[in-house]
């Protein structure tokens, strides 16, 4: 039987590399969902990039440099999170920045296979780069931004849904004059 290898271990003298992590996102809008994981991942890493997807194939009700002013607004007390926004290949806006961790959360079974599929494509382009989960916390496990825009866009309240700096704005995206 053979053992795998023992994953490398710096020598006690040697400095500690800080480590950068990448919390990918559409944030259209940014949910308590979202800000539970980056107040978790600000803990966990000396730096934490948010990095605001252009994805053509979802159509966005915010554009990117909104989406970066409310997550900029949002994280403000969290000096190591920089809100950013990336094209193209995750893993290499991942490498570009010198990060060595894609933090994904993850609501229920239905987003694990998406996300296991995803990391273990990003392993296979970037075998140095590590995938984390992070389940939210209990009272957001349901919450999307899908959601909460629907649930605006009829009039339900959403301030238990999102920081407060999202109401306004999203309440204007949509038309809305609550």
């Amino acid at each position: 039987m053979t053992q795998a290898p023992a994953p490398h271990q710096p020598s006690p003298s040697a400095p500690r590399q800080p480590l950068v992590a990448v919390y990918p996102g559409s944030f259209d809008p940014i949910t308590n969902g979202h800000m539970d994981i980056i107040h978790r991942g600000a803990s966990l890493f000396d730096t934490l990039y948010v990095a605001v997807a252009h994805n053509i194939d979802k159509r966005a009700l915010f554009s990117v440099d909104e989406r970066i002013d409310m997550i900029r607004e949002c994280t403000a007390a969290l000096p190591n999170v920089i809100p950013d926004t990336f094209s193209g290949l995750l893993i290499r806006y991942v490498a570009d920045r010198g990060a060595r961790v894609i933090l994904r959360g993850v609501r229920a079974v239905s987003d694990f296979e998406f996300e296991f599929q995803m990391a273990l494509m990003n392993r296979k382009l970037g075998r140095e780069i590590e995938t984390v989960f992070m389940m939210p916390a209990e009272q957001y496990s349901f919450l999307s931004s899908r959601l909460v825009k629907e649930v605006a866009g009829l009039g339900g309240r959403i301030d238990c849904f999102v920081p407060a700096i999202v109401i306004p704005r999203l309440l204007a995206a949509l038309g809305s004059d609550r």
